[in-house]
């Protein structure tokens, strides 16, 4: 099967209170306290508002499984939800595929994956000593609703003042010529450039001990898998403000 090329959603979001939640990493617990600090933060500000979570809900942390059945949940009462593409579920999809082999998908965390799904990642290769038969055995066991949902996710959310994504940008290419992989993986392309990014662009991928604020990119990926710190951004009337689990 050849990678299909993801879904790119525009917006407007000038009337629309909008919160952005960084990378969750498997941790259910933190997803949910920062619903609940969202739903009090929403409590003053008019109309329907929406949440936009920007990839890498799996691996690392221990509840993957139950982050993504939380996810295909419907949004809080009053809310919109659009959950982006990271590269732990493009890195999924890739084994699932046959484009990633079982090691080099393990060596990125996705045991703990394995382990929220009722898989033991140690003893499955010594019940199935051929790798075709562990590979097929995986391919199947995993919920095809989850593998569904995974495939389906947006990789970016362009708005007229704001780029939601989940690693960031090319600042040499346009917005319409940027890669899917850069958009899932980039580093030190985007976060080393001098060139004016377009607008404000929101992101994760790379951790750090706080939120990471620049002119124009704010970096939300506060390690919550280890930290416990997950970060959210409220973007409403041209202003921001963040806070944390």
């Amino acid at each position: 099967m050849a990678r299909q090329p993801r879904p790119r959603l525009t917006l407007d979001i000038a009337d629309i209170p909008t919160y952005a939640i960084g990378d969750i990493h498997g941790r259910r617990d933190l997803l949910v306290k920062a619903e609940q600090a969202i739903l009090s933060d929403a409590a003053r500000l008019p109309g329907r508002k929406l949440i936009v979570t920007l990839g890498d809900y799996i691996d690392r942390g221990p509840e993957s499984a139950q982050v993504i059945a939380h996810l295909m949940e419907p949004a809080p009462e009053g809310f919109d939800r659009i959950c982006l593409a990271g590269n732990h579920e493009i890195a999924m999809l890739d084994y699932i595929d046959g484009w990633l082999s079982y090691d080099d998908w393990m060596r990125i965390g996705a045991a703990h994956s394995l382990k929220s799904y009722g898989l033991d990642p140690e003893h499955l290769p010594l019940v199935f000593p051929s790798g075709a038969q562990l590979d097929a055995f995986l391919r199947h066991s995993l919920p095809h609703t989850h593998i569904d949902f995974m495939r389906a996710m947006p990789i970016m959310l362009d708005t007229p003042s704001v780029l939601f994504v989940h690693a960031g940008i090319d600042p040499a290419q346009p917005l319409e010529a940027q890669t899917d992989e850069d958009l899932v993986l980039i580093r030190h392309r985007f976060l080393d450039s001098r060139i004016p990014l377009p607008k404000l662009v929101v992101h994760g991928h790379t951790p750090n001990d706080e939120p990471e604020i620049r002119a124009r990119r704010l970096n939300l990926d506060t390690r919550a898998f280890r930290s416990g710190r997950l970060t959210v951004a409220r973007l409403w009337q041209g202003q921001v403000h963040l806070f944390s689990t």
